[in-house]
């Protein structure tokens, strides 16, 4: 049994909303297959489709399933599910892939292709990795019986583990599907719970309730590692926190002024906010695209400053401070929270800790009606321009503004296949953001993990720039 940190929201059961967020790839992956994905030891392997090829001008793939899959229900998986998955996603990264793939072919039921209006080196980073969940195959047979809505409170698919039931804010039960491609899975049954409350989660690992626990915090984690009976595990996955000028587009919002965006940049104690929020495990950050992404810049991230902090404040016109608002933290991360608004509050930059609710949270986000200063984390794996297309891009889902300068480097790296001029393009928008301080990276995040003693092999490290276990690789001891 795992403990999940946040609530597991029914829409994770179906990709085709998929949100530009790692976490619900931790059931997406359960329930169901990709095309092609994140495998263990490969960034980006052939799953349901055994082989793919690029054609010369770059303009089409060509993907050929394997023989023999079936769903859960025992429906063949074939081209045409392929097909039909990818026109019916609408999730993140959904406006870049339709603005450039021109139209899917089916050429017979185990061969799809994709044609492209015009070559994109990135297409198979926005298809095939957890940037986008597009290349997930759903039953279109199935699907088009029961609707969206059935299709969420029953998940059909072709993963490692069968949908059995949900119960609201409690858990996921998932039985293994003994017709997986790879292998049958060696746990029988996983139930994912949801359980916010570190504490919870803590004692229930200890108590060997849960075999293992997600995202624990600073204080959590060395009680884990104080335990001999658990062991402590750090992700590697592509994930960073940062927090987010939401009015610096606005003339009229004080956080329009550069210099106030400098100071809290110069205010943040990067290090000292790692050991609170993740035992001194996440190094901190220079630039919201994840140092282990491709096309990363590597940079170094701003000094803790203080006295800095509050001469730029000074000549931004605010001597003694000012009060600045709303600070809307993602959820479940109030540790990481509480050490910034602290450190903010020291210098001068007085906010108000308004939390809300996950699910509340990311739709505000997306919708652009967050306020103020708010901290996210994103972990979805990708390279440099996936995270440029959701979040630094001014027609990004998340993106609150841009600059023109930005979007036209965006769009010439989109269309240079020359890996050095590319990563040349992607590098210069990564500067900029940091030469306008669009934002105030803080740090890699390393989601730590607590495996009880239960686990033979526990799979969290195997599948690069995931936090998520290989499920069906799992093994309890005895197996």
């Amino acid at each position: 049994m795992c403990a999940w940190h946040v609530t597991i929201a029914p829409t994770w059961f179906d990709p085709s909303t998929a949100p530009p967020q790692i976490t619900p790839f931790g059931i997406l992956y359960a329930l169901h297959d990709a095309l092609v994905r994140p495998l263990p030891g490969q960034k980006m392997g052939n799953s349901l489709a055994e082989s793919w090829t690029e054609s010369a001008d770059g303009r089409m793939y060509e993907f050929k399933l394997r023989r023999g899959l079936k769903f859960h229900n025992g429906d063949p998986v074939t081209a045409e599910d392929a097909k039909f998955s990818f026109e019916r996603y609408q999730g993140a990264g959904a406006r870049e892939l339709r603005s450039r793939v021109q139209r899917v072919e089916v050429l017979d039921p185990l061969t799809v292709r994709f044609h492209l209006k015009e070559p994109w080196p990135d297409f198979m980073t926005f298809f095939g990795t957890t940037a986008t969940a597009a290349g997930i195959v759903v039953p279109k047979k199935y699907l088009e019986q029961v609707g969206d809505d059935g299709f969420r409170r029953h998940p059909i698919g072709a993963g490692p583990y069968k949908f059995v039931s949900h119960t609201p804010g409690i858990e996921v039960v998932l039985d293994a599907y003994t017709g997986y491609w790879r292998h049958a899975p060696y746990v029988k049954r996983l139930i994912m719970k949801s359980v916010p409350e570190g504490s919870t989660r803590l004692a229930m690992l200890k108590k060997g309730e849960a075999d293992f626990g997600y995202a624990f915090d600073g204080p959590e984690a060395e009680d884990v590692k104080r335990d001999p009976k658990l062991t402590l595990v750090p992700s590697r996955h592509a994930s960073i926190y940062w927090i987010e000028f939401a009015d610096q587009w606005d003339p009229k919002s004080p956080w329009n002024d550069k210099r106030l965006r400098l100071a809290v940049n110069y205010a943040l104690d990067r290090k000292a906010i790692s050991d609170a929020g993740c035992a001194g495990l996440c190094p901190p950050a220079g630039v919201v695209v994840p140092r282990v992404m491709d096309f990363a810049l590597q940079t170094e991230p701003w000094p803790y400053d203080p006295q800095k902090a509050k001469r730029l404040l000074a000549e931004a016109g605010y001597p003694n401070g000012f009060d600045a608002g709303d600070f809307v933290p993602i959820p479940p991360f109030f540790t990481v929270a509480e050490a910034a608004v602290n450190n903010l509050s020291a210098v001068g930059i007085r906010v108000k800790m308004r939390p809300m609710e996950r699910a509340a949270f990311y739709a505000a986000w997306r919708e652009k009606k967050l306020r103020g200063l708010f901290l996210t984390a994103v972990g979805n794996s990708g390279n440099a321009a996936s995270r440029v297309a959701e979040f630094i891009y001014s027609k990004g889902s998340y993106a609150y503004g841009g600059y023109p300068d930005i979007d036209e480097l965006f769009q010439q790296q989109a269309r240079e296949r020359d890996v050095a001029k590319r990563e040349a393009l992607l590098h210069r928008i990564q500067q900029l953001t940091i030469d306008r301080v669009m934002f105030a990276p803080i740090m890699d995040f390393r989601a730590l993990m607590g495996v009880g003693p239960r686990l033979a092999e526990h799979t969290i490290t195997s599948i690069p720039m995931s936090p998520f276990p290989s499920y069906e690789d799992m093994r309890l001891k005895g197996q």
